[in-house]
């Protein structure tokens, strides 16, 4: 009898052909992220989960699931917030992701926001499409000039240094960064000592660390008040690492010029104070939506479940 895999929402049809071609596959027939109980149940009844984000396999889903039957979370994505790797190890369920994947479509989108928020490139175009553009003049929508500005790069793993390689080569700009450790990135890049020097040197900041407990809130009140006044700001990490309120404190008070967002703390949900401000770029979490890309991340993802299926080795355990 074939082994049970649960992925949790549709994957592009090459992947769902495979995995349907090697397992017993379930495909839960919502879009929405699974419930605690749905949670619950698949840890009881499938050997394999292909999560993916939202779905939250927290301590209490593994303490509730009592007899566990799964034997990996295969999550799709590089962020895994939403899985409680503790409870999960403490369960003996392996925890793998979809690294390397997502890099290059992550960092494009990245500068996507980049130029989107310097230039006002959202706010221009509402403007044509209202009817409201008079024509072009000297001083209209003025915004910020990108190249031979200095980013700061707020987590320099795969998808940073692929930030900072962009905005280096692509636009002369100065790299500094903010890592626990050193990194070289094949690029003159300056780690700084502190977030708050970092955000404080960088005319444009871009966050890229990975979402968990110890980057909860990373960026709060007080990073934003060391923003320059003319600075952009830039997230395509986890929405739960930006303190929204203070984000919207520190827009709202024009501490910093623009923002760009491509995550949110609690998405779906974004703030209609947010949606209000016509500085701020708002994206529906497009960094890898290219199907070359998600077909990728698919792939990855079920050749973790078919090692754990053959004994083998995990190629991207957590």
């Amino acid at each position: 009898m074939s082994e049970r895999l649960l992925i949790s929402r549709a994957l592009p049809e090459s992947v769902m052909e495979a995995a349907r071609a090697r397992f017993d596959v379930t495909l839960r027939d919502s879009s929405d992220p699974m419930s605690h109980g749905e949670c619950v149940a698949a840890l009881r009844e499938q050997d394999a989960i292909l999560p993916t984000l939202g779905d939250a396999f927290s301590a209490r889903a593994f303490a509730e699931a009592g007899e566990i039957r799964a034997r990996i979370l295969a999550n799709f994505g590089v962020g895994y917030n939403h899985i409680d790797t503790a409870a999960a190890k403490l369960a003996g369920v392996p925890v793998t992701n979809t690294p390397g994947a997502v890099t290059d479509a992550t960092a494009d989108i990245a500068m996507t926001l980049v130029l989107m928020a310097a230039r006002r490139a959202g706010e221009g175009e509402r403007l044509v499409r209202s009817g409201r553009w008079r024509g072009w003049t000297p001083t209209q929508m003025l915004g910020l000039h990108v190249t031979g500005k200095t980013v700061g790069i707020v987590g320099m793993g795969r998808i940073g240094q692929a930030i900072a390689r962009r905005c280096h080569f692509g636009f002369g700009m100065d790299v500094v960064y903010y890592n626990r450790s050193q990194k070289d990135a094949g690029l003159p890049a300056r780690q700084l000592d502190s977030l708050v020097d970092v955000m404080a040197a960088a005319d444009i900041v871009v966050v890229a660390v990975p979402g968990s407990g110890e980057t909860h809130h990373l960026i709060d009140a007080e990073a934003f008040g060391a923003m320059q006044p003319h600075a952009i700001f830039v997230n395509i990490a986890r929405g739960d690492v930006v303190n929204e309120t203070a984000l919207n404190e520190a827009m709202q008070a024009r501490k910093i010029a623009a923002a760009g967002l491509d995550v949110y703390e609690f998405e779906p949900n974004v703030p209609e104070a947010m949606k209000a401000l016509e500085n701020m770029v708002l994206l529906p979490h497009l960094g890898t939506a290219a199907l070359e890309v998600r077909e990728a991340m698919g792939n990855m993802a079920l050749a973790n479940v078919i090692a754990m299926s053959e004994g083998r080795p995990l190629p991207n355990p957590v």
